[in-house]
């Protein structure tokens, strides 16, 4: 009898196909439904998980959304679906992940209000429950696994250590007795802390994705910058209630999402940069007792003119610019901001008492102003700051608003900090090969006089100063990272402490001062 080989092969081959499990289909609206409903909303906006859109998501783009699903992530409660999922369902729910929504809710003072959650078992306390000084307090952000670290100023010895919301982003706002700290997140929850009693005390969401946070200089209120919706929303620091929502439109009737917001204390008011119209904005928040209402509306600078009656607590002050302005910093009047082009290839200085550009800059290569710094150099303050784009330090002469010198890098940086205390700047290599690179700058030369590299191949990052400025705290920027304990004048680490991915670092005395070698 002849064998037909072929025959017998294929239905071996037929045989061992069936028996295999039927892969499902992908359909990641069903998926997402049964799998991530439960924790991030039926909306993808958020419920004890954070949200799930492309703008709470910018800083996992690729397959990390994938990787994420498949493995899910330690130390939280996001599971991993591999076994659950098959490779086609994973990439077709992380691209679904990356799709706008087709349409955002409302999301004003009722849906705030309703989001307010104060924690009951929270008691405030007169004094610190811990023996350190208060003002010398250290709080370092853990991008990790989303907690902050309480630091003691001179132990380092960790007093706390507490869950923040998912994806914090822009720097935590300390109250200005140095009681309570706020801390925001990129999908919009606002959180208050209570640093004598070490305890939470409250969650508020003020918008679904959000810039940053400011402090009023009284302490009475805070500002949130919302990307969405367009709203500027206003609480009250007492009890993380609402006290306003702005609708942030241009005076054209464009509307427009939030790129940045800051106090400016002499002022009484907070400053905003707008991303889709080119304007920045100045909302009041202080009342003129003769006038009996808040200055506002005003074309030039109320001090001088009078204020306009707007019918709002905060009202607002609308400047047109000549140029979108998606970062700034003022100068230490709060007179003058100084700002970069969105193109990247020059910058301006506004005058706020007349609403007018007054300068231009030559700031190439965008710069973080945001990061900026000042100090006295030859009779005159100078304001550094660094680019995002090119491995150099621009450094400008705040009265003539030259620059002055152009210091070269080993690659672009995004942080740099000092200390009134202290001879050196520290500038971090953030982008690129040599990111594991922090450069010491010589307040008086303007020269790189030592370049650290601390740990090889790690990113190394941001400087928080000590309250007296004797010692510098730099991040290791990774998963299984660390807090290097610097002595300032020596330039020698004195001790490690290590954490899950840190970023920030933030001395309260440093922050409520205004100390001039840190952002504001």
């Amino acid at each position: 009898m002849i064998r037909n080989t072929s025959f017998s092969k294929a239905l071996t081959l037929v045989a061992a196909l069936t028996a295999l499990p039927i892969a499902a289909s992908a359909d990641p609206v069903a998926d997402y439904q049964e799998h991530c409903a439960e924790c991030h909303a039926e909306n993808r906006l958020g419920a004890q998980g954070p949200a799930l859109i492309p703008e709470t998501l910018a800083r996992m783009r690729g397959p990390k959304i994938a990787e994420v699903i498949r493995d899910g992530r330690v130390t939280t409660q996001m599971p991993a679906y591999g076994e659950e999922l098959s490779e086609e369902q994973i990439a077709a729910l992380a691209d679904y992940l990356k799709t706008p929504l087709d349409t955002i809710p409302p999301w004003n003072e009722p849906e705030i209000t309703a989001s307010r959650v104060m924690d009951e078992d929270y008691a405030p306390v007169d004094a610190p429950v811990w023996p350190s000084d208060p003002m010398n307090v250290t709080l370092a952000v853990e991008t990790g696994d989303h907690h902050v670290s309480v630091l003691d100023g001179d132990t380092f010895e960790v007093l706390d250590r507490f869950e923040t919301p998912f994806a914090v982003h822009g720097g935590p706002k300390f109250t200005p007795d140095g009681k309570f700290v706020f801390i925001m997140s990129r999908d919009g929850w606002v959180q208050k802390y209570d640093i004598y009693a070490l305890k939470q005390v409250g969650r508020v969401r003020a918008g679904l994705n959000s810039r940053n946070i400011a402090m009023s200089g009284d302490g009475k209120w805070l500002a949130v910058a919302n990307y969405l919706p367009n709203t500027l929303t206003i609480l009250s620091t007492d009890d993380l209630s609402v006290a306003e929502v702005h609708q942030v439109v241009g005076k054209d009737g464009t509307p427009s999402r939030v790129s940045a917001v800051y106090q400016a204390p002499p002022r009484d008011s907070f400053v905003l940069a707008l991303k889709d119209v080119p304007e920045i904005w100045e909302v009041s928040y202080s009342k003129n007792p003769d006038l009996g209402i808040y200055a506002a509306g005003f074309t030039h600078d109320w001090r001088i003119e009078g204020p306009t009656k707007q019918d709002t607590p905060f009202p607002i002050r609308k400047i047109t610019t000549p140029d979108y302005l998606d970062d700034f910093f003022f100068d230490q009047k709060y007179e003058h901001i100084m700002g970069a082009s969105r193109k990247g290839e020059d910058g301006l200085v506004i005058d706020l008492v007349i609403g007018q550009k007054v300068a231009d800059l030559d700031l190439p290569g965008m710069p973080h102003l945001g990061s900026g710094i000042t100090w006295d150099w030859n009779d005159t303050k100078v304001m550094a700051t660094p680019h995002l784009k090119e491995g150099v330090v621009s450094v400008i002469d705040m009265n003539s608003w030259k620059t002055v010198k152009r210091i070269t890098t080993e690659g672009p940086g995004f942080f740099m900090r000092s200390h009134k205390s202290s001879p050196y700047v520290w500038a971090d290599v953030f982008f690129g090969p040599n990111k594991d690179k922090m450069h010491i700058i010589d307040k008086k030369t303007l020269e790189i006089v030592k370049t650290l590299q601390p740990v090889p191949g790690a990113t190394v990052a941001h400087v928080e100063f000590t309250k007296d400025g004797s010692h510098a705290l730099v991040s290791v920027w990774e998963d299984e990272g660390e807090v290097l304990i610097y002595d300032a004048k020596t330039l020698e680490i004195v001790k490690r402490l290590p954490m899950r991915k840190p970023s920030g670092k933030y001395n309260i005395w440093n922050k409520i001062t205004f100390e001039e070698g840190t952002s504001h």
